[in-house]
C-alpha cells in the first residue's frame, strides 16, 4: 500500500524481482584498490550468431503472417497523409488566414498519433501511463492523446452486432443508433433487452482488426531489427517493450477477456460482502462474444460531481471512503487490480452505491514487488522517507549501488510537493447565481508522478510499469479525498481500511475465485505468477 501523509493515499502493488541492492549505499570502497574497472566492449551487429539470425527472421515471418497481406499497404498510405498533414501543421508555408503551429516533438508526434488512428492513439495513451519507461515530457503530451473518433454508420455497426449474436429484433426491444461514445477500436450503444433490462452494448468497429494487426507488426519488426543491428540496445528492452504491447493490445480485440475482467470483480464483491456498498456492471454472457459485450447499464454521476453526490447522500465523504476501501482491498486479495480509475470510471449510483466501470486496463505485478510495497507503505506511514528508498531499492532495477541516505532526502521533496497540492475551483454566473465545480488538473498528477521517476532515475533505480500505474490510481483517490474529504485523516480514521498486507491466504482466494468462475482458470494462472499488463478501451 502507499498512502501520502495528510489526506493520502493508498496503493498497492506486485512486480518481477529485481537487484539486491538493500543496504545500498556508494562507496568506493566497495572497489577493488588499485584496480580500474575496464568498461564491457560494445557489441556489434558482427558478434550476432547464426541462431540470433534465424530468430530474427523466424519473428519477421510470422509478423508478415499476422499482419496479412492487403492491410501493410492500406496503412502505408494512410501513414503518409497522416505524416503530410503533420507535417503542414508546423510549416512555415500556411494557407491565407492560417498560422503554423509552434513546433515541438512530442506535440508533433501526439498530432501524428492520432491521425494514424486506432493503433497510435492506443500507443499514445501507453506512452501517457508510462512514465517509468518514457521521457516526462512524452509522458505530460499524450496526456492529451484524444480517443474520441467518428462514429462508424449504424448500418454497419447493425450487421456487426448480428453476424456476432443474432437478429438484433429477438435479442433487443430497442437500440439507440446513435452511439454514447465512440473510441478508436469500439462503439457504445444504449439498448433495452427483451426481457426489459437496460443495457449498454460495445462493439468493435468493423475492420480495426486487420489495421491494429498491421501497424503492431510494423512496430515489432522494427524494434527486433533494430536491437539486432544495435545489440547494446537490447539493454533498453525495446523489442520487450513492443512485444508486450503488441500482445496486450491485440488481446484487446477480444471483449470476452474484458468481460472475465468484470465477472472476477463481481465475483470479488460477492466474496468479500461489499456488494451492498460497491457495484459493477452484469455481463450479459448469451450476447457477448469476441466483438461484442452487453453489459448491465449503471444510471450515476461522476465521483467528481460534489453538487450531484450531495443529493444522493448525506454524507460524500462516506462515499468516497467507500471507493477507496473498495479499491484498496481489490488490491490485496484479487491477482490483478483495476489501473484506470479516473473519475468517469468511478460513479456514485442513484442508490448510493459506489460503481466501478471499464475494466480494459488492469494491472497485474508479481509478489516481489507487492511485499516491497507494503514495506513502502509502512515506511510512508511512519515517515520513514529512507525506509521509502529502501523499498523502492527493493523494487527497482540497478546495476549500480545506491546511496540510501540521499535517495530519502530525495523523496521526502517530492512528498512536500504533492502535500501541497489543491484542488481547483471553478466558478461560473449564469447572471442570476454563481456556481462552482471542484476539480484536478490530471497534468498535474502526471508531474508529481514523473518527479517520484525522476528522483529513482537519478539515484540509478529504474521503476517497473506497473508502479507507475499503481501509484497514478493511488494520486487519484488522493484528489478525491481533497475535494470530498478534505479533513479526513486516512491514517488513523477507524472507516478507511488500508486492505491489509498481502498474505497466504488471500493469494489462496485469488486462485479460488478465478477457478469459481471455470473457464477463466488461465487468466487466474498468468496473473498469480505473471506481470503482464492488459490495455483495453
Amino acid at each position: 500500500m502507499v498512502t501520502s501523509s495528510s489526506n493520502s493515499i493508498t496503493s498497492t502493488a506486485r512486480s518481477p524481482p529485481r537487484g539486491n541492492t538493500n543496504n545500498a549505499s556508494s562507496s568506493s570502497s566497495a572497489r577493488s584498490s588499485g584496480s580500474s574497472r575496464r568498461r564491457p566492449k560494445k557489441k556489434s551487429v558482427s558478434d550476432r550468431t547464426q541462431a540470433e539470425a534465424q530468430e530474427l527472421i523466424r519473428d519477421l515471418i510470422k509478423a508478415a503472417i499476422d499482419a496479412g497481406p492487403t492491410a501493410g499497404p492500406a496503412r502505408t498510405l494512410q501513414a503518409y497523409r497522416a505524416l503530410a498533414s503533420t507535417v503542414q501543421d508546423f510549416s512555415p508555408l500556411q494557407p491565407f488566414g492560417k498560422t503554423a503551429e509552434t513546433f515541438s516533438a512530442p506535440k508533433a508526434v501526439r498530432k501524428l498519433f492520432e491521425r494514424l488512428g486506432a493503433t497510435y492513439i492506443k500507443l499514445g495513451q501507453f506512452i501517457a501511463s508510462s512514465p517509468t519507461l518514457f521521457p516526462g515530457e512524452y509522458v505530460l503530451e499524450f496526456q492529451k492523446c484524444l480517443d474520441q473518433t467518428e462514429a462508424v454508420e449504424w448500418s454497419s455497426i447493425k450487421k456487426v452486432i448480428e453476424t456476432e449474436i443474432g437478429t438484433i429484433s429477438e435479442t433487443f426491444s430497442w437500440i439507440d443508433t446513435k452511439p454514447l461514445a465512440s473510441a478508436s477500436i469500439a462503439q457504445v450503444h444504449a439498448a433495452t433487452l427483451k426481457t426489459g433490462e437496460d443495457v449498454v452494448i460495445k462493439v468493435q468497429k468493423p475492420g480495426i482488426d486487420g489495421s491494429l494487426k498491421a501497424d503492431l507488426s510494423f512496430i515489432f519488426v522494427a524494434s527486433r531489427v533494430l536491437e539486432f543491428l544495435q545489440p547494446d540496445w537490447e539493454r533498453t528492452s525495446l523489442a520487450g517493450i513492443a512485444g508486450d504491447i503488441r500482445t496486450s493490445m491485440l488481446e484487446e480485440l477480444d471483449f470476452e477477456k474484458e468481460a472475465r475482467n468484470i465477472e472476477e470483480f463481481r465475483y470479488f464483491l460477492k466474496n468479500q460482502g461489499l456488494q451492498s456498498q460497491a457495484t459493477a456492471p452484469k455481463v450479459y454472457r448469451d450476447f457477448t462474444t469476441k466483438k461484442v459485450l452487453t453489459m448491465e447499464r449503471l444510471r450515476g454521476v461522476s465521483l467528481l460531481d460534489e453538487k450531484s453526490i450531495s443529493k444522493i447522500t448525506a454524507n460524500p465523504e462516506s462515499t468516497i471512503i467507500t471507493a477507496l476501501n473498495v479499491w484498496t482491498t481489490s488490491v490485496t486479495s484479487m491477482p490483478w487490480f483495476h489501473a484506470d480509475v479516473h473519475a468517469g470510471n468511478l460513479l456514485v449510483l442513484n442508490d448510493g452505491r459506489v460503481g466501478f466501470i471499464d475494466f480494459g486496463i488492469v494491472g497485474r505485478v508479481s509478489e516481489k514487488t507487492f511485499q516491497a510495497v507494503n514495506e513502502l507503505s509502512t515506511a510512508l506511514t511512519l515517515g520513514d522517507y529512507r525506509g521509502m528508498a529502501e523499498a523502492l531499492c527493493n523494487m527497482g532495477a540497478t546495476d549500480e549501488e545506491v546511496d540510501v541516505d540521499r535517495f530519502g532526502e530525495d523523496i521526502e521533496k517530492v512528498m512536500n510537493s504533492m502535500a501541497q497540492v489543491q484542488p481547483e475551483v471553478t466558478l461560473a454566473t449564469d447572471g442570476a447565481s454563481v456556481q462552482g465545480t471542484i476539480g484536478f488538473d490530471e497534468t498535474e498528477l502526471t508531474q508529481l508522478l514523473l518527479d517520484f521517476v525522476d528522483i529513482a532515475e537519478d539515484n540509478g533505480l529504474r521503476l517497473p510499469r506497473e508502479f507507475g500505474l499503481l501509484v497514478k490510481q493511488s494520486l487519484y483517490f488522493d484528489r478525491y479525498l481533497k475535494i470530498l474529504a478534505p479533513n479526513l485523516d486516512v491514517v488513523g480514521d477507524d472507516r478507511v481500511d488500508l486492505g491489509g498486507q498481502k498474505s497466504a491466504k488471500s493469494t489462496d482466494n485469488a486462485q479460488e475465485f478465478v477457478n469459481a468462475n471455470g473457464d477463466t482458470k488461465l487468466l487466474g494462472n498468468t496473473a498469480v505468477n505473471g506481470d503482464n499488463t492488459i490495455i483495453d478501451v
